[in-house]
């Protein structure tokens, strides 16, 4: 484990921490945070915002010798190494593709018996005026959403009908997000697949508009540099959700993405409604980003209605959703049966073997990645159905959907299941809900 970042501001000292291993960070740059007014070195470059730059290596300079001169400079708060995130996906053996059936026979996740209850809550939805979460906008913080026809890239077959708003691509600085991995895309697909066009399958919020904003390369690594200014870019077009389906590795600590902090501060002060994925190293603690104060954490479920096995867990895991794959040994929990097969994964559509012409349904993905947008599709649903009032606060919309989650494992809140796990149809319903 890594020691927490400090800095001793009162001394003017600053400790630095040991690094990650080499492949966690960007091996040529460093992170500094200025205080106000500082002077701000004219080598460094890519503003990311008022007071935080990347600063660029030279020959024969190394990321830690770096930030530890830069760290003793005056006016620096802090110097780090820009480390990267990686999509917080479980791939198991490749599955079936093109099942018979409907929606219904293999999208468990929504309508199962440890589904998010999507069918009464697209009945809430429509009653509002507002079918399937029309009128928000979830950001979708990934490898890129196939949005578009553009030169080699296609729009999935099962996003026509889905509304998007114009994203950026924080790896390749351009206007293009366009996915070259497949999980990206996956994400979005959970949230705002399109319906009734006899294609694929659904999505939980078919009716809202997706923002994409790529951040992770095409092997699912994104460095902070570029994560945090695509929360920047977000929040500050005023999206209601911004979802995070990655983790930094469980040995980064808070004082070690600053910049992260300073971003998911500022999109929190916009209104904006910040869901993470809990993370896949099976540990007692949740992975950064959705660790931070400002983050709504999800951790997965399977299909039996288990925590799944390798969901982190903790004390400030705030909520459960369907991730799918085997359960979790956990004893006294009726509902974990990990001696037999796995439950299902949760199905999407999205291309193939990196082939983003090519789309299928997959049966390959599991993870915590699956299930923050379920809770991202929810709270868009929360917010179009107006039934917590107009332009509800992201605390009020939190507050909302751990108040209707499913009760799982012991009774109450507990640091496996959060608040229970999702459920849609009781988050939008206009009754109360009930009583903590």
């Amino acid at each position: 484990m890594l020691p927490r970042f400090c800095l001793l501001a009162a001394l003017g000292l600053v400790l630095l921490p040991p690094v990650a291993a080499a492949e966690d960070y960007v091996p040529d740059e460093v992170i500094v945070r200025y205080a106000p007014g500082a002077e701000i070195a004219t080598a460094s470059r890519d503003r990311l915002s008022p007071n935080t730059r990347v600063v660029k290596l030279r020959k024969g300079e190394t990321v830690v010798g770096k930030a530890a001169q830069l760290s003793r400079r005056r006016g620096v708060l802090s110097a780090t190494p820009n480390y990267i995130a990686r999509a917080s996906v479980v791939p198991n053996d490749p599955g079936r593709d093109g099942i018979a059936g409907g929606w219904q026979a293999i999208q468990w996740n929504f309508a199962g018996p440890f589904g998010v209850n999507a069918p009464m809550a697209w009945d809430n939805l429509a009653l509002a005026g507002h079918p399937g979460g029309s009128g928000a906008t979830v950001a979708v913080l990934d490898t890129g959403v196939a949005y578009a026809d553009r030169g080699r890239f296609v729009r999935s077959p099962d996003l026509r009908g889905t509304r998007f708003t114009r994203g950026y691509d924080f790896v390749g600085d351009d206007r293009y997000p366009n996915d070259l991995n497949g999980h990206g895309t996956h994400v979005a697909s959970t949230i705002a697949e399109s319906v009734d066009n006899g294609v694929g399958v659904t999505g939980l919020a078919f009716g809202a508009t997706i923002m994409p904003v790529r951040v992770l390369d095409r092997y699912g690594e994104g460095d902070s540099a570029a994560i945090s200014r695509g929360i920047r870019f977000a929040a500050r077009r005023r999206v209601d959700i911004i979802n995070l389906s990655f983790e930094f590795d469980s040995a980064i600590r808070a004082g070690q993405i600053p910049e992260i902090l300073d971003a998911l501060r500022f999109a929190r002060r916009k209104g904006a409604l910040v869901v993470g994925a809990a993370g896949n190293a099976s540990g007692r603690s949740v992975a950064y980003p959705a660790r931070a104060h400002h983050v709504l954490s999800v951790g997965a479920t399977t299909e039996h209605g288990c925590v799944a096995d390798y969901s982190n867990i903790g004390q400030t895991l705030d909520v459960a959703a369907p991730g799918g794959g085997p359960d979790a040994a956990v004893a006294g929990d009726v509902n974990c049966r990990p001696l037999e097969p796995p439950g299902r994964d949760i199905v999407q559509m999205t291309f193939r073997a990196s082939n983003p012409r090519s789309f299928g349904l997959p049966g390959n993905f599991a993870g915590t990645s699956m299930a923050a947008p379920h809770v991202s599709a929810t709270a868009a649903l929360v917010i179009a159905s107006g039934v917590i009032g107009p332009a509800p606060s992201p605390a009020a919309v939190e507050a909302r959907l751990k108040a209707t989650a499913r009760d799982l494992g012991v009774p109450g809140p507990d640091y496996r299941y959060g608040a229970g796990l999702i459920d849609a149809a009781a988050a939008t319903a206009t009754a109360p809900p009930p009583a903590a």
